[in-house]
């Protein structure tokens, strides 16, 4: 039995392009369990490319990819490279500083 998507997912920058290349749109509705799953998981099953992923924008909030996606989150998910001061603004810089030590 096919679970229905309770989560719309978009990807930004780079991850935006890959999908477009890959003839597929720069969002994903998803179904996500009532338990969540982490944004290395997300990105594991939409076969994004973990080396081009800064983190994941939960609810508004810049986190990294280990953080817990629930049913329903606002989701994005934030590829590498955005300029430095963006960065900050954003709350990008430091939302994955722990992983990338």
């Amino acid at each position: 039995m096919s679970k229905a998507p309770n989560t719309h997912v978009r990807m930004f920058g780079s991850l935006h392009t890959i999908r477009r290349n890959r003839g597929l749109p720069s969002y994903e509705d998803m179904y996500i369990p009532p338990e969540g799953i982490s944004g290395f998981d997300l990105a594991e099953k939409l076969d994004l490319p973990l080396e081009k992923i800064e983190g994941v924008f939960i609810n508004h909030k810049a986190t990294s990819l280990d953080a817990i996606i629930r049913p329903g989150d606002t989701t994005a998910i934030i590829s590498s490279g955005v300029p430095g001061p963006h960065r900050y603004s954003l709350g990008i810089h430091s939302a994955g500083k722990h992983l990338r030590k």
